[in-house]
């Protein structure tokens, strides 16, 4: 049975990218008075996000709402702007470098692009070692060696594959060493940002089943960012849907795809094509995606949303617990409209 233990939390996290340039940039001349302008990507609006020790929680939503923001801000990638990341109850965002180690190496990432994540001049032996003797110097080299050939057996791969270099290897095998080397520390907690995205659709069922094994035979906690909903359903245990920096909707996977609350939730889901089955009309949104730099006030969603009122163009909702899985941020089911 899984534990429900709490392993990473998000609370109230947001996260601005200043895209004004310099200073010379940012200034301008207006009514004959000079004027600075700074203009932020408000990429995160307050993620409250929770993920329970031994699952996949799939972090979906279109491009460009934040998801692989989340995942690099909780890997420490990128400084929060302000909130609280936690891991395992003790908050760790504010930590120096060196008291961030330990967790540095609980907490692996795997990249969406193998070819860019990985060092062209290492040979894949050079890249497993790398962490391994950063993070535990004291290991023999046959110790080293033994390790390597282990992890390299468990995706899937030949060990006398070591000695050659990333560039000559297929895009399924480089992403098989990217998740050799997030297992080389023995992690806890791994954030895969889109990992079969740039796959053949034939290997990305073998790199799921690769990690699905992983999660068994190590305990492995994923958060599992993707767009292709068709993965998530078969493949997550909980799912959390983003539009705009916010946390819409979240809940089992089979809750979410049988009875999606939120009307985003509803009508990204429409959208899945199913052969051989009767499914309900594709729900069409108005409007267009208001940009990130000026994003609408209340509920971001409510300029595109069938069901919206007045105090969704001024009241941002709360992320609020429908049932003991299920979690809704909208006004509409809070105020049962519909």
């Amino acid at each position: 049975m899984r534990n429900e233990m709490t392993l990473v939390r998000t609370q109230k996290l947001f996260k601005y990218f200043n895209v004004s340039g310099g200073l010379l940039d940012q200034l301008s001349v207006q009514n004959g008075r000079l004027k600075r302008q700074v203009d932020l990507v408000k990429a995160l609006n307050g993620i409250d996000l929770s993920v329970h020790s031994g699952e996949v929680l799939c972090l979906v939503g279109e491009s460009g709402c934040g998801k692989t923001t989340v995942g690099r801000t909780i890997m420490g990638l990128l400084p929060p702007s302000s909130g609280e990341i936690s891991y395992r109850g003790e908050r760790i965002d504010h930590l120096s470098r060196s008291r961030l180690l330990p967790y540095r190496q609980k907490m692996q990432m795997i990249f969406q692009n193998s070819y860019a994540s990985l060092n062209p001049r290492k040979t894949v032996s050079a890249t497993l070692l790398e962490p391994v003797r950063f993070h535990n110097p004291r290991h023999s080299t046959a110790e080293l060696k033994e390790k390597v050939k282990e992890v390299m057996e468990s995706v899937g791969i030949d060990p006398k594959w070591g000695a050659r270099y990333s560039h000559e290897i297929s895009g399924g095998q480089r992403q098989r060493i990217s998740i050799a080397r997030a297992l080389m520390v023995d992690p806890e907690f791994i954030v895969a940002d889109e990992p079969i995205s740039a796959l053949d659709v034939s290997i990305q069922a073998q790199i799921l089943n690769l990690l699905g094994d992983a999660r068994e035979q190590r305990g492995l906690t994923y958060l599992f960012i993707t767009h292709d909903l068709s993965v998530v359903e078969h493949f997550g245990t909980r799912v959390a849907v983003m539009y705009l920096g916010r946390i819409c909707e979240v809940g089992k996977t089979s809750e979410i795809f049988g009875a999606p609350r939120h009307p985003y939730t509803q009508a990204l889901l429409s959208a899945i094509p199913k052969l051989g089955k009767q499914k309900s009309p594709h729900i069409r949104m108005r409007g267009e995606v208001p940009t990130a730099i000026d994003l609408p006030s209340g509920c971001v969603f409510h300029n595109r949303c069938a069901h919206a009122k007045e105090i969704c163009k001024t009241d941002v909702p709360e992320l609020k617990n429908e049932s003991s899985e299920a979690q809704v941020a909208c006004h509409g089911i809070e105020h049962s409209w519909f």
